[in-house]
């Protein structure tokens, strides 16, 4: 029971914090405290939304984008966060700003795309969005329902308001009918479509008094009243009541107010408040109902008994004052949704006996194929101008692939350990079969050439890490490092774009899932991914993509599954030299420190102080031409070097105050020196990778104590630094033996 209480006492302390019932009084005494928050329309909401969330800048093949945080779901620790798709994130922002300019929603926003591409997780996520900023101070949103009295109230206690009594009143408590309890309560009308409680108060006045607040809290121009607010009405049915209830009242507006009760609502899409999804389907999207003659009814006054009121009802008004999602539009006939070329247009929709004003958002998605379909219809001209097409393809790089698997494959769901590398190199299959041959008549000398050379998984890794490949060097290596926004945009105009066709993220994770049933294989393992994808690239008579001629190594998804088992033994070598000791990440990245310590007191013609003996000398010029020599460094010496010092000026311009960080800063020139350490050191780790598999495979016998702890070590570290398990680790070292090292 005590605890019951508490939880009693919580919800109660919290329904009032939250405002949940207001006179219209109090509500307007909200208004005036902060008038721009509550004379929002639904697009300044949902704007607003995404500010309130903030931003952060996340590096792209293009350059620096903005990235809404709204869409990294900061309410559920990120849970079910949208990956990628900054550009379509940023095309939504500039819709929803061009609607609250322009001061209403005059077109359907439509996400299109590759099946699979993360349309519905978008949609899904404005949704959350709302219902999470709906339950703050800052999104707090407000309806309103009509309030009748039973009798003994509405003679006794002689309510007026806002401190003002009508000639008939009696002394009482109360100055609304907004907080009485429910057995004082005849009847309670809702508004369906719940109406903005501004809409009370007459067109002229209103507007009036939102400039008057707005010009004494300083909201500046950039906010601007909405359509909605500045034009609109009641809707049909609290129209009726409102009008009944002035002409009982003889004209008396601050009686009819009293019948006012004003409501805080969140939005939620499981109970399809504000926001609501329309299924494909032949169904109207809205529809009116007679109010039944129940108690509620025959509790009214007179004066409302004898009118027929109506209820709107359908997903429209479930929607309204928020978002609606028409899932997979165009599936739908063309008849079902022709209504919304006027409901978008006008913020209206026609039923047989009544006009409902709405004010809502409208998105929708449709697959590529049903777009494109739809373009060749003699109606589409009708909808083009009313749209707003935003693209949403598949993602181009790997790493953002992979995030979109680590979030739906875990080793609770498979049963399985998840190996390393697994997951990105089904990733990086997927993104390899996106790529798209490069057209070379789409850019100029020098560039034209440099493209012209690349491989899928070239491009795949300058899209994920701006990866150079090894042989460019020198200004060809930096020209392609400039170009790599303009490779990424090649085929932005085209209709069969870079991320259009390939291998769909639903694809994928059902090749990695059977991987996981596979019973050769322990552990999800890379290898059992790479033996699903060579199954599914059988499947041509599913999948369009895979029925594409290979081209200069593009669209060989087939060969695909030996690049991507190539580049997960290089990483895999990787681990394995890390994890010996013999060649350490700080042990090169500690020789390029000082290195380009050297470079800089070079350039700059300055002395440095030898640490060991204390006095000033040179650039160390030895140091400085063997760790060229391991760079492959090309051109004078000089420029070359100033180069590099002004690539270190560039990079802490923006990031003042920090550290450089070499790593990012030169990853062409650290893979170089990586390369070369870990070269010198092959034959070391090719002994100690066979003592480590003759160990895995046969067990201790036959080799020398010191080789076994040796392996052990090794082990013990890829466990623990890497993440691989006994026998993944089996399975990896045995193959990279056989490939590589034999």
């Amino acid at each position: 029971m005590e605890r019951l209480e508490q939880i009693g006492k919580s919800v109660l302390e919290h329904f009032h914090k939250n405002r949940r019932l207001l006179s219209f009084d109090e509500y307007l005494a909200l208004v005036e405290e902060d008038p721009r928050r509550h004379a929002r329309s639904a697009a300044q909401y949902l704007r607003d939304a995404f500010d309130h969330y903030g931003t952060r800048t996340v590096p792209a093949p293009e350059g620096e984008v903005r990235r809404f945080q709204l869409f990294d779901a900061p309410w559920e620790n990120g849970e079910g966060r949208l990956i990628g798709q900054e550009g379509a994130q940023n095309e939504l922002y500039r819709i929803l700003s061009n609607f609250s300019r322009q001061r209403r929603v005059d077109r359907f926003v439509l996400l299109h795309g590759p099946n699979g591409s993360s349309k519905s997780t978008i949609t899904e996520m404005l949704a959350r969005a709302m219902e999470h900023y709906s339950s703050l101070d800052e999104g707090a949103i407000y309806r309103f329902n009509w309030i009748f009295p039973t009798q003994a109230v509405s003679r006794g206690s002689g309510i007026g308001f806002g401190g003002r009594k009508s000639a008939e009143a009696a002394i009482g408590p109360l100055k609304s009918y907004a907080h009485l309890e429910d057995e004082e309560v005849d009847a309670r009308l809702i508004c369906e479509l719940r109406d903005h409680p501004l809409l009370l108060i007459p067109r002229r006045m209103r507007v009036q008094l939102l400039e008057e607040r707005f010009a004494a809290r300083g909201v500046g121009d950039e906010f601007l009243l909405s359509d909605y607010l500045l034009n609109g009405d009641l809707c049909t049915k609290c129209k009726l009541v409102y009008e009944a209830l002035l002409k009982s009242y003889q004209g008396d507006y601050l009686r009819v107010l009293q019948h006012v009760q004003v409501e805080r609502f969140y939005a939620s899409r499981r109970y399809r408040e504000a926001s609501a999804r329309v299924e494909p389907q032949l169904a109207v999207d809205a529809r009116t109902r007679q109010v039944t003659a129940d108690r509620s009814l025959a509790a009214l006054p007179t004066s409302l008994q004898s009118i027929s009121l109506f209820e709107p009802d359908g997903d429209l008004v479930q929607g309204n004052r928020g978002v609606i999602d028409y899932s997979d539009l165009l599936k739908r006939p063309l008849e079902a949704f022709k209504y919304l070329l006027t409901t978008v247009e006008d913020g209206r929709v026609t039923l047989d006996d009544k006009n409902l004003f709405l004010d809502l958002i409208f998105v929708g998605s449709s697959n590529d194929a049903h777009l494109n379909a739809f373009m060749e219809s003699p109606d589409w001209m009708s909808f083009k101008g009313r749209l707003e097409l935003v693209r949403v393809p598949y993602l181009r790089a790997y790493p953002l692939e992979r995030e979109i698997y680590a979030l739906q494959v875990s080793e609770l769901q498979v049963g399985k350990h998840v190996a390393p590398h697994a997951l990105a190199t089904a990733s990086l299959w997927a993104i390899l079969s996106r790529m798209h041959h490069p057209a070379e008549e789409a850019y100029e000398e020098p560039l034209r050439k440099l493209v012209a050379k690349l491989t899928p998984l070239e491009k795949a890794e300058l899209y994920a890490q701006g990866l150079v490949p090894e042989e460019i060097r020198g200004e060809d290596a930096k020209t392609l490092r400039a170009g790599i926004g303009k490779i990424w945009a090649e085929t932005d105009t085209e209709v069969i774009y870079e991320g259009r066709t390939g291998a769909s993220p639903r694809e994928v994770k059902t090749v990695i899932l059977n991987a996981a049933q596979s019973p050769k294989h322990a552990c999800l393992s890379a290898g059992a991914v790479l033996e699903e994808l060579g199954e599914l690239v059988q499947e041509t008579s599913f999948y369009p993509y895979l029925r594409m001629e290979a081209k200069e190594g593009y669209y060989d998804h087939k060969g695909f599954i030996e690049v991507a088992r190539g580049w997960f033994l290089d990483r895999v070598d990787a681990d394995l030299r890390t994890a010996s000791g013999l060649v350490t990440e700080a042990s090169y990245a500690d020789l390029f420190g000082r290195y380009i310590t050297h470079v800089i007191h070079f350039v700059r013609k300055e002395r440095l102080r030898n640490p060991v003996t204390g006095g000033m000398e040179e650039p160390d010029e030895k140091l400085m031409q063997e760790v060229e020599k391991e760079l492959g460094a090309e051109g004078a010496r000089a420029d070359y070097r100033q180069q590099l010092i002004s690539k270190v000026g560039a990079w802490s311009v923006d990031h003042a105050g920090e550290k450089p960080d070499y790593p990012t800063i030169f990853p062409d020139h650290f893979a170089r020196l990586r390369k070369s350490y870990f070269e010198q050191h092959r034959r070391r780790i090719g002994k100690l990778l066979r003592d480590t598999v003759k160990l895995l495979t046969d067990g201790e016998g036959g080799l020398p104590a010191e080789s076994v702890k040796a392996t052990r070590t090794l082990l013990a570290r890829l466990e623990s630094e890497r993440g691989y398990c006994a026998e993944c680790a089996r399975e990896a070292l045995v193959l990279l033996l056989r490939l590589r090292y034999s």
